[in-house]
């Protein structure tokens, strides 16, 4: 009798872990599909603007809050929801984030005019804000700690890329039919997002204490997102000469400080300030968003290398572009891989390095560049940025308190946004720079009409200073981890000296 319970008991807890290994990869299936559309829908609509402009009677001026508003939006909500997260069921959020994001996408689809579309297209990142914002901690919470680099891997291979794909996936449903499908696609792959998650995902870990919400915080933290992300596009389209921005940008500044200065007092804040204590949390935070801001950097710049100077037709180029991301989605759950056996420190810095090396082979790219060349050149880069992101998301949340896997992932969204926002418009003013005053053409010229050979000379000094950019971050994090080694084992020895 007691051998059959013992061999009952052996089945029961084997079927345990059947069910708990069935939902984890049911989860990162449903997450993934949610993360791809979002993260696809940054740049899926770039190569559609032009012919957005006409069909919908409006100028170039207008259509750019086609693309400002879906990344305002996600800027602004992104913490709130990740707050929400941690009050309440994330897969529930999870779940509504999925539903509004699929109903904007059919409203996009059907939008009159572009007022609407603006309008629709910032309620689609209201969606996008749930679904960035609540996707990684609830990867962290259904795998267990020593899996959690390859579930966070599998993320960022899907995430890099439903960016990197954007402009291919855009330029082939635009060839296959009108704008309006760029955004109808979303519509069957949110509703079976929705099934995935609503019945195969276990439910997450919901905190009974109700703290309150932080209204006050919120909403000056909307103010200091929107000032930055409005004035960081203002740069992008007017310079560094633009006072709006100048001022939009200071605003912002003041703002932040204000912000912090509230949630320093609050006792229940939408941020709590100590979580920034843990240096492994800040540094992963200040290197996401220095990773994105390379990658928004890099996808701003490839497109127009191969248009001006190769002069490839749009479907050659797009089918290029399309080497980064399949390279990442290779790479990252292998760096997921080797993160949960070797550390995420060591995996995170040798896909800076590989970046930082990538960019210094693109620099190198001329008109004498071939596709075999091409190819082989942006190996490196890719390498690089799927080494780097899935370490770097695990390092951020395994230094996150438990009861603030919510925030934490929230505030990982928001530098990956930030990071982006900011690269495109200072890595393209730097090329701008260079180009304009290479080809000694006046400031107010626009760049894309300067010499090949100034063209080219632009795009290497640009990549090249990117290059040392990683570089110098990645001896920054060296030298500050190995501070915090220092001082911990100074504090350990002392602590032993004054022990009986």
């Amino acid at each position: 009798m007691i051998v059959i319970a013992k061999d009952q008991e052996e089945q029961s807890e084997n079927t345990g872990e059947e069910k708990k290994a069935s939902s984890k990869w049911w989860s990162i299936l449903g997450i993934s599909i949610g993360v791809f559309i979002f993260a696809l829908d940054v740049y899926i609509v770039n190569l559609a603007l032009p012919i957005m402009v006409e069909s919908l009677h409006t100028n170039f001026a207008t259509i750019q809050w086609v693309v400002l508003s879906y990344l305002l939006a996600i800027a602004i909500f992104v913490l709130s929801a990740a707050k929400l997260g941690d009050m309440w069921s994330k897969k529930q959020l999870y779940i509504m984030g999925l539903i509004v994001f699929t109903l904007s996408s059919l409203l996009c689809g059907l939008a009159p005019n572009v007022g609407f579309l603006i309008a629709f297209r910032a309620l689609q990142g209201l969606g996008a804000a749930f679904i960035s914002g609540l996707g990684t901690a609830m990867i962290v919470e259904v795998f267990p700690a020593k899996e959690r680099g390859l579930g966070l891997g599998i993320r960022a291979g899907v995430f890099g890329l439903g960016i990197m794909l954007g402009p291919t996936v855009g330029g082939l449903l635009i060839t296959l039919g009108d704008w309006p499908l760029i955004f109808l696609i979303n519509v069957p792959i949110g509703i079976i997002a929705c099934l995935i998650v609503s019945y195969l995902v276990p439910p997450t870990a919901i905190n009974f204490t109700k703290p309150s919400f932080d209204v006050i915080g919120t909403l000056i933290l909307t103010l200091s997102l929107t000032c930055f992300t409005l004035g960081i596009t203002l740069l992008q389209s007017e310079g560094f000469g633009s006072h709006t921005a100048l001022s939009l940008l200071i605003i912002s500044a003041i703002s932040l400080a204000c912000f912090l200065i509230v949630e320093a007092q609050l006792a229940e804040p939408m941020l709590d300030l100590r979580i920034f204590q843990s240096m492994e949390f800040s540094i992963g935070l200040s290197l996401r968003f220095l990773g994105n801001f390379v990658m928004a950097g890099v996808i701003f710049m490839l497109p127009f290398f191969l248009k001006l100077v190769k002069h490839y037709p749009t479907e050659q180029a797009g089918l290029l572009l399309a080497v980064p991301p399949i390279v990442i989605v290779l790479t990252a759950p292998i760096a997921g891989i080797l993160s949960d056996r070797f550390g995420s420190r060591i995996i995170s810095l040798i896909g800076l390095v590989l970046m930082a090396i990538g960019c210094l082979v693109v620099s190198t790219f001329d008109t004498q560049l071939t596709i075999i060349s091409y190819v082989l050149g942006i190996i490196p880069y890719g390498l690089g940025v799927g080494m780097f992101q899935s370490p770097n998301n695990s390092a951020i949340m395994g230094a996150a308190p438990k009861h603030s896997l919510g925030i934490a992932s929230g505030l990982l969204s928001l530098s990956r946004i930030l990071g982006q926002t900011a690269g495109v418009p200072l890595v393209g003013a730097v090329f701008s720079f260079v180009t304009v005053t290479n080809a000694n053409l006046t400031m107010n010229i626009d760049v894309t009409n300067a010499p090949i050979e100034s063209l080219v000379f632009g795009t290497q000094i640009t990549f090249r200073v990117v290059a040392i950019l990683l570089l110098i971050s990645t001896m920054l994090t060296v030298s500050l981890w190995r501070l915090e080694k220092n001082n911990w084992i100074l504090s350990y020895s002392n602590f032993n000296k004054k022990s009986p």
